[in-house]
């Protein structure tokens, strides 16, 4: 969809539908939306008082004009209350009304600057947020649909009444587009089957996005891995006919500096559980278990295009967990990069141990600081919930920066401790650490283990086995692969730069 910034009076716009807005509890609309409503002789007024238009947040209530002004209809979208408003209920109201406008048909649309007048906000991040809502919203995965009649939106006109403010709401456009179009490649790579996006596949988006954008990309192969000593990544590997990969990207945004950012994503393209086999329930859905690793992308995508200053080394391992012949069994033994040794007690729990070497790589290659993104446990799922990622932390000061970014993605992350007498539940007696806890406090124990091999770097680990899969639509979410934390990991790296003075 195009999104163009033009400056003018909504009213007198070419579009066939035009998007206002109102707070949930005002009775008689002010701004651009009271500028519509007088021009519609009240109508607005009248259906708020009848109870039609209420400002629920996602609410959208089409209104046909009739030749009293130029668009041929009005889109009244639900902020929800004016005490709770911030910038996500702009991305969150812009999503549901982009997916009503190609309900309705729509294909040229023209929108206020939601949230510049009443909401406080300035005109560019108001920007930046309808960019995201509207690219969001209108997400489908297509690839392997037969053709259909298309209703797709093909043009959003962001109008503003101030010509001085044209350049600001461009860039808040720009950077709006940019990190929702990453968003969108994280959510067609865990979409894709996983007999299509195998570890090759996935090394070779990463090569492809990397040469596109400007920045390093090495595949180390199996060999590479056996001369590093990656025993518990080769072990996860061993049952499928699918040699991993593994995946290491740079950026250097700051030469000057010699501190570099680890960003590790768990990249296991399907995960049937190996010979601790997954109930056909649990199997469904596990091509998206490769959802860190797509994150990673997403954000070394965003980066690319946005290029903070600042040194950033992303790490995929990438794998399949299958029970083929060669494949790992219960009471094996591996040794990680670092030459410690792991029992596995499950092979379900493998995302760890392909992490586990990921880390360890981090560290050999000097990383000051370690984020990893996993669908790790299914523990953390059962505790959050579908809508929040848990986080897990050896630095507090690393993480609070995290949950900043978070929130200004519009992404929901919540800590867990790290409870020192957890680490007694995988203790082994016959290695240095076993790959399972046993079933309370899952997705504890499953940090304590990555801590084991993140020793005293600062690290954030962000479980998101809940929120990698949506099951409906809401707001910016749609269904299939959500691509969270894209935008946190991106968002994060942006206000490193900007915390640096840069």
């Amino acid at each position: 969809m195009e999104l163009r910034v033009v400056a003018g009076d909504i009213l007198q716009i070419e579009a066939d539908a035009a998007l206002v807005n109102l707070f949930e509890g005002v009775e008689r609309p002010g701004g651009a939306t009271g500028a519509v409503d007088k021009a519609l002789d009240g109508i607005i007024t009248k259906l708020i008082s009848e109870g039609e238009i209420r400002g629920k947040l996602g609410e959208v209530v089409e209104i046909h004009t009739f030749g009293k002004i130029k668009p041929a209809r009005v889109l009244v979208l639900g902020l929800g209350k004016q005490a709770d408003f911030d910038l996500g209920k702009i991305r969150y109201a812009l999503a549901e009304g982009a997916r009503a406008l190609r309900k309705i048909g729509i294909k040229r649309a023209a929108t206020i600057l939601h949230g510049a007048g009443a909401g406080g906000i300035s005109p560019e991040a108001a920007a930046q947020m309808i960019a995201e809502g509207v690219l969001l919203g209108l997400y489908r995965y297509r690839e392997f649909k037969s053709p259909e009649d298309e209703r797709e939106p093909q043009e959003l006109l962001i109008v503003v009444r101030d010509p001085e403010q044209v350049r600001a709401v461009e860039e808040g456009v720009r950077r709006g587009r940019i990190l929702a179009e990453a968003t969108n490649f994280a959510r067609d790579l865990a979409n894709k089957p996983g007999s299509i996006l195998t570890p090759g596949a996935l090394a070779e988006e990463a090569r492809k996005m990397a040469s596109e954008l400007g920045f390093s990309c090495e595949i180390l192969e199996r060999e590479d891995m056996e001369k590093l000593g990656m025993g518990a990544l080769l072990g996860v590997a061993r049952g499928s006919h699918e040699p991993p990969k593994f995946i290491v990207l740079e950026y250097s945004g700051d030469p000057d500096s010699p501190s570099k950012i680890s960003l590790v994503g768990k990249g296991i393209t399907f995960d049937s559980g190996g010979l601790s086999l997954k109930s056909q329930e649990h199997m469904k859905g596990m091509h998206n278990d490769m959802g860190g690793a797509a994150a990673i992308l997403g954000a070394m995508k965003a980066i690319g295009e946005l290029r903070p200053e600042v040194n950033v080394l992303a790490l995929i391992p990438a794998a399949e967990n299958m029970p083929g012949g060669g494949a790992l069994k219960p009471g094996d033994i591996l040794k990680a990069m670092n030459g410690k040794t792991i029992e596995v007690e499950n092979t379900d729990a493998e995302g760890r141990m392909i992490l586990a070497d990921a880390l360890c790589y981090a560290r050999r290659r000097g990383a000051a600081e370690i984020i990893d993104v996993a669908t790790l446990t299914g523990a953390c799922h059962i505790a959050l919930g579908d809508l929040c990622a848990g986080a897990f932390t050896n630095s507090q000061k690393l993480l609070e920066e995290v949950k900043e970014a978070a929130s200004e993605a519009g992404e929901k992350i919540w800590e867990l401790p790290m409870i020192e007498e957890y680490k007694e539940q995988i203790r082994s007696e016959v290695a240095d650490i076993k790959n399972t806890g046993g079933r309370y406090g899952g997705a504890i124990t499953a940090a304590q283990f990555l801590a084991f091999f993140v020793e005293d770097t600062p690290w954030v680990h962000l479980d998101i086995a809940g929120p990698v899969r949506s099951e409906k639509e809401r707001g910016p979410l749609v269904k299939g692969a959500t691509g969270v934390m894209t935008r946190t990991l991106a968002n994060f790296l942006l206000r490193r730069s900007r915390k640096e003075g840069r």
